[in-house]
Parts: C-alpha cells; sequence; structure tokens
C-alpha cells in the first residue's frame, strides 16, 4: 500500500510518537494528514508539516480523542473537504501508573489501585483507538457499498491501513496495571480487526515500542530512566519517536506486515 497520495488521520498529534508519525507520513507523500490531539500543540505540528512539505496538507483538530461526537465530526470534516481516510494511527495515550495493590505497614492495610483510574487509562488507551480505527472501517465499508463492491480482491491492492501504538508493558510491567492491560487489549483487538477489516482490503497490526523519547516517558525523571530503563536497553538510549515514525511507515506500506512489529532496542527488563 502507498502512503503516497492518502489521506490519514493521527491522534496523540501534538508530540512524542504521533508527532513523529505525522512529520513521517508527510515526507512520504501523504495527501493530507489530520492532527488530533486535545492540546494546542496540534497546531504546532502542522505548522510543521506545512513547512516542510510548504503547501497546507495537515490540520490539527483538537478535542478529546475519547469523545464519539469529536470523532466522528473530525472524520465528517476531513471526509468533505479531502476524501476518504485510509490511514489510520491512533497514538494518543495517559498513563497512571502505581501499584495494583500497595500495603500501608503503618495500619496494615492495603489500598487498591483506584478504579476510576483504571476506566479512564482504558477509555483512552483502548476504547478510543478502537472506535477510531473502527470509524475508518465502517467508512471505507460504506463507500465500497455505494461503488457496488463486494468483498475485497487482491487485484485491488490493499484499500487501507490501521497501525495501533502497543508497549513493550503489555508483556506486564511492575506500577502499569492499568497501561498494560490496555496495550495488551490493542493485541487483541488487532487481530480481530485485520480479520473483519480484509473483507474491504484493510490490515491492522501494532508496534509495540520500547521506551521512547516523548514527553511522557521524559516524565518519569532523568533518574529513573537512568537506573530502571538505560541499563535493560541494548541501545543503552531511549528510542527516538522518529525511529518508531519510520517503522509504523514501514507496516503501513509493506502489506506481508500483519500481526506485531517489536521495536524494543533490545529491552530486557530485570525481573
Amino acid at each position: 500500500m502507498e502512503i503516497q497520495g492518502r489521506v490519514a488521520v493521527v491522534t496523540g498529534a501534538g508530540g512524542g510518537i504521533g508527532r513523529a508519525t505525522s512529520l513521517a507520513l508527510a515526507r512520504r507523500g501523504a495527501k493530507s494528514i489530520a492532527l488530533v490531539d486535545r492540546s494546542d500543540a496540534a497546531q504546532e505540528t502542522a505548522a510543521q508539516v506545512n513547512d516542510l512539505i510548504g503547501r497546507p496538507i495537515a490540520r490539527a483538530f483538537l478535542g478529546d480523542v475519547a469523545d464519539p461526537v469529536f470523532r466522528r465530526e473530525t472524520f465528517e470534516s476531513v471526509t468533505k473537504s479531502d476524501g476518504l481516510v485510509s490511514i489510520c494511527v491512533p497514538a494518543a495515550g495517559i498513563t497512571r501508573d502505581a501499584l495494583a495493590v500497595k500495603v500501608d505497614k503503618a495500619s496494615g492495610r492495603a489500598a487498591l489501585y483506584p478504579e476510576e483510574l483504571f476506566r479512564q487509562v482504558t477509555e483512552v488507551n483502548l476504547i478510543a483507538p478502537v472506535y477510531w480505527a473502527l470509524e475508518m472501517v465502517s467508512r471505507m465499508a460504506e463507500d465500497r457499498l455505494r461503488r457496488g463492491v463486494g468483498r475485497w480482491k487482491p487485484a485491488e491492492r490493499i484499500q487501507g491501513a490501521i497501525i495501533f501504538i502497543g508497549s513493550v508493558s503489555s508483556q506486564g510491567n511492575k506500577g502499569q496495571i492499568a497501561y498494560a492491560a490496555t496495550k495488551a487489549g490493542l493485541e487483541g483487538a488487532a487481530a480481530t480487526l485485520m480479520k473483519e477489516g480484509m473483507f474491504h482490503g484493510i490490515r491492522c497490526a501494532v508496534i509495540h515500542p520500547g521506551f521512547t523519547d516523548t514527553p511522557m516517558v521524559r516524565a518519569l525523571g532523568e533518574e529513573y530512566i537512568a537506573k530502571n530503563i538505560l541499563p535493560y536497553t541494548q541501545l543503552q538510549r531511549l528510542i527516538r519517536a522518529d525511529e518508531i515514525a519510520d517503522a509504523i511507515c514501514f507496516m503501513i506500506s509493506n502489506s506481508a506486515v500483519s500481526g506485531e512489529l517489536w521495536a524494543d532496542a533490545g529491552w530486557h527488563p530485570a525481573s
């Protein structure tokens, strides 16, 4: 599948992997990119993309990725102005890290990870990306029906691609009960959507980045990174966001790549 001339939606585009992916898609000839984020940083990404290409191909959409009305309105606007979306990279995500169970030594009582935080992380990291993907699939399916096209056939070439952002934490990570659960959940969603989406010629896969140089990781603190991350990474450094973006574009454009791709820089955490 060629990225050239395609319309893309990237969530979490205000920074990190989302911003890097937007720039990578632009360099590879995307026709239009919708940059979705809840912060004004998406406007900065749009300006950066448009300056890079020399014309206005990127537009920022500010809102909550977990809001279904915002999601539908974004797709409506993009479809009306630029055509059918056929690349979706829902990269928005949050962490709310804490131990699953923590015992207070003074009182002897155990505190559970707050349910409201688990629901919040699940809403943003699992439910939202799945439904941004489904929004694209549904519109492509409707378009095929309007054109009188049935089941996809290989002669048509791949029609669309969805790349979910997993994590090495999907294998389990101390202090990340909610985050790890959502990233593991994306594996099942992608495997199912791959089977269903191919009826319409749409591929779906997951990339599992290791610890990447993003605001989310930097928020852990330099001391934590130096002590708990770098010693267990073969590269001895954080992964660059543009390295993950390059891998995402590879997954989009190489139709033989399905399932999951681990971009973990040789991550081998201590037990």
